[in-house]
């Protein structure tokens, strides 16, 4: 197996042909839609800012999202373990 086929994956030519596909398949969608590159990119920064401008409180509102589901997870994770080391 060569470099190229282990660092892409597959055949260089499967990869090309795998890479034509899905891209006449987002090109399609992209333009049913009537989206240019500039669009996503634009969408892209703009959540970026919008993350940015929201600050700690995002951070807050995440992390305490986190430990509301902990509170239910671990326990329910641990159960299970012990259930297991039964069998």
């Amino acid at each position: 197996m060569s470099a190229l086929t282990r660092f892409l994956g597959d055949s260089p030519v499967r990869v090309i042909v795998k890479l034509l596909v899905v891209s006449l398949v987002v090109g399609f969608i992209m333009s049913v839609f009537n989206w240019t590159p500039w669009d996503v990119l634009d969408a892209f920064r703009d959540t970026v800012v919008r993350i940015w401008n929201m600050g700690w409180n995002a951070v807050e509102e995440f992390a305490g999202y986190i430990l509301l589901g902990a509170v239910i997870v671990v326990p329910i994770f641990l159960i299970l373990r012990l259930l297991n080391l039964r069998k």
